[in-house]
């Protein structure tokens, strides 16, 4: 075995490591995609339910208007 050998095999594992890399970076990018859709969609959902049938909103407590005691 000599030098360009050794040379196209380090080669080859780098080529591999970075198409390896950049499959679970596409993967997690679906899945953050998937997650952001979920979440939107649930998003959108909460806002229908909400509203009464007159159109106006109902008053429903979020977490912005805990106060620090009811928080702890």
């Amino acid at each position: 075995m000599n030098v360009d050998d050794v040379v196209a095999e380090k080669i080859a594992a780098a080529r591999a490591r970075a198409e390896a890399a950049k499959r679970r970076r596409a993967a997690f990018a679906a899945a953050r995609q998937r997650g952001l859709a979920a979440r939107h969609a649930q998003k959108l959902r909460n806002q229908a339910s909400a509203r009464t049938t007159d159109g106006s909103e109902t008053d429903t407590p979020s977490a912005s208007n805990d106060t620090t005691e009811e928080n702890s």
